[in-house]
């Protein structure tokens, strides 16, 4: 019988929702990786849970009709998703039946608008303005032109404005907000402002909508000035036209957090409990988000719960992401564990999360089993989630595992990014092997991978500590060569390579540095940078990653364990947090980077 572990609660920062302690069975023989604080990992974690099963749905219809309608309804949704064209569809299915019930098209767009396709629904609404049996109502203009705001299409929402205005309808602050809106979306920031201040002066008055998308479009154009004067304007009770809302304080707070200020984003989060506005476990996740240090992001979790608020999918995520940073690989299984004991399912990206906890610190066994975990769990490992594995390898150190899994990774019909070859060249150069380290390089360009400035830094490094300080001058001008102008770590490096006055003074004069003194003082910025603290730049560039918007729901970040960021292809994520029912205001509150 497998021997039964338990996983223990931690002192240094402990939780106050810690689920009775159970024992952990059907551990996988000696797996057990006990560590210097004689602590255990239980390698029976991630038992399946009852919630994760999957189960069949039983519906009930009216009668033989409506279940009919409804199988045909679905079929034609299915149809469209398929076809990714919805007036094809429709167009033959009225060919078949010779007409279209208007309640069928009518839930059809209806459907749309909540799954937020704005694309299909502006195409729906374009082809009924042609057809002679649709009525198209002031209502199919205003969802029209809000379809165009939500894609950025200002040209064409304007066109549809001048068209309300030409048949005489009232303007509406439907049609200004989403006009405001497809400026915003557009980056014509300027623009988007014009509206707003012109809606201020002459109407339609704006409403709390309007309020709310001018605000993301200020921050997300980086207008913080505008965005604050706003928001002043909104707390004075006697010039407020209405009170500031919960979306509107959480757009604030991930603002401040934006531009750097997190005194004033937790003095934001005051000034809510002081007005009475509603706090929300969104909320917290924005405050828990600005943390690096794991206790503080646990201090911030705990209080969410003295609150009374249950944390969602993106709350674990942030702590297990603090654990993991922190090295603290225990705790990062636990909290994991207490997800899912909570009954919260887990992410294709918060198991990514997890599973970057094991693969830095090169605990490989363990980082297998989150990843077997995830199929299991019907969540299809992506590429993320590969070579975050593959830095398991890397990080133990097991290149010859590393070399099988970049084989299986390509089998499995993945194509390997910089931030996979990354991995590879990082590990080469950590076990000095400098011919396959190139190797890979090699093969990274052969494959029309474009380098980074990371991957070109480590192969410099690389060189410089096997004594080759000319080889790696050389690639030190590579990056310029490739326009991927030398950081300040770049820099240091190649300093702190030269180890002879004239290796010094040909540092000084490729890194620009004349003076000496500068560079004495540079190399005093401790050396360690390459060595002690290259996997804390990494943890600090895994936030840089892909912007795949989160799934678009309350996923938690997708981390590569790996400091090789393709800022071509990854760009910094957001978490998006709609964390209530309200859909007034799509992607309001990005709030994580992780």
């Amino acid at each position: 019988m497998p021997q039964a572990l338990f996983l223990k609660p931690f002192i240094s920062a402990p939780l106050d929702n810690w689920s009775k302690l159970k024992e952990c069975t059907n551990s996988i023989g000696g797996n057990v990786k006990m560590r210097g604080r004689l602590e255990v990992v239980c390698m029976g974690m991630l038992a399946p849970r009852k919630f994760l099963q999957k189960r069949k749905k039983v519906e009930v219809f009216k009668d033989a009709a409506d279940e009919a309608d409804q199988k045909n309804w679905r079929r034609l949704m299915n149809e469209i998703e398929e076809k990714g064209s919805a007036v094809t569809v429709l167009k033959s299915s009225k060919l078949k039946n010779k007409t279209i019930p208007k309640d069928v098209v009518l839930g059809t767009l209806v459907r749309f608008k909540q799954l937020r396709k704005w694309n299909l629904v502006g195409e729906i609404l374009e082809w009924l303005q042609t057809q002679d049996w649709w009525d198209f109502s002031e209502m199919d203009f205003l969802m029209l032109i809000t379809a165009y705001g939500k894609q950025g299409k200002f040209n064409r929402a304007e066109k549809v404005l001048s068209l309300l205005n030409e048949k005489g309808y009232a303007p509406s602050v439907i049609s200004h907000t989403a006009l405001m809106e497809a400026y915003g979306k557009g980056g014509r920031y300027n623009n988007a402002e014009a509206i707003f201040r012109r809606m201020q002066s002459s109407g339609p008055e704006p409403s709390a909508v309007t309020y709310q998308i001018i605000l993301k479009i200020f921050v997300e154009g980086c207008k913080f000035k505008e965005a604050e004067e706003i928001f002043e304007t909104l707390l004075d009770e006697e010039k407020s036209p209405l009170k500031p809302d919960q979306k509107m304080f959480h757009m604030m707070i991930y603002m401040f957090k934006k531009a750097g200020s997190y005194e004033k984003a937790r003095k934001m989060f005051a000034v809510m409990t002081e007005r009475g506005i509603r706090q929300s476990t969104v909320t917290y996740n924005s405050l828990m988000s600005f943390e690096n240090n794991y206790k503080e992001v646990s201090k911030m979790y705990n209080q969410m719960q003295r609150a009374g608020l249950r944390p969602d999918v993106v709350s674990y995520a942030l702590l297990i992401s603090a654990y993991g940073k922190a090295r603290r690989e225990e705790e990062a299984l636990a909290v994991f564990e207490e997800m899912l004991d909570a009954g919260v399912r887990p992410t294709r990206k918060a198991y990514n999360i997890l599973l970057d906890a094991f693969a830095v610190s090169g605990m490989v066994d363990q980082a297998r089993t989150v990843f077997k975990s995830m199929r299991r769990d019907r969540y299809e490992p992506d590429i993320y989630s590969y070579t975050t594995m593959l830095s398991a390898y890397v990080n133990a150190p097991d290149m010859e595992g590393a070399e099988k899994f970049f084989t299986r990774l390509k089998v499995d019909g993945f194509k390997p990014n910089v931030v996979t070859y990354g991995t590879l060249i990082k590990g080469y150069a950590k076990t000095n092997d400098i011919e396959k380290m190139m190797e890979k390089y090699e093969e990274m360009q052969a494959c029309g991978v474009k380098p980074n400035q990371t991957i070109l830094t480590t192969i410099m490094d690389a060189y410089g500590k096997n004594r080759d300080f000319g080889s790696a001058v050389v690639w030190y001008k590579e990056m310029e060569s490739c326009r991927l102008p030398p950081d300040q770590k770049a820099k240091n490096i190649l300093l702190s390579l030269a180890k002879t006055a004239e290796e010094q003074q040909l540092a000084n004069q490729v890194v620009g540095y004349l003076d000496n003194s500068s560079i004495e003082n540079l190399l005093s910025i401790s050396v360690n940078d390459n060595d002690e603290d290259e996997d804390n730049d990494e943890d600090d560039e895994d936030g840089e990653d892909d912007d795949e918007s989160y799934d678009e729901e309350v996923d938690g970040p997708s981390p590569v364990a790996s400091s090789f960021d393709d800022k071509q292809e990854q760009e910094p994520e957001l978490v998006y947090l709609n964390g209530d029912a309200e859909k007034n205001l799509e992607d309001l509150l990005t709030v994580a980077e992780l």
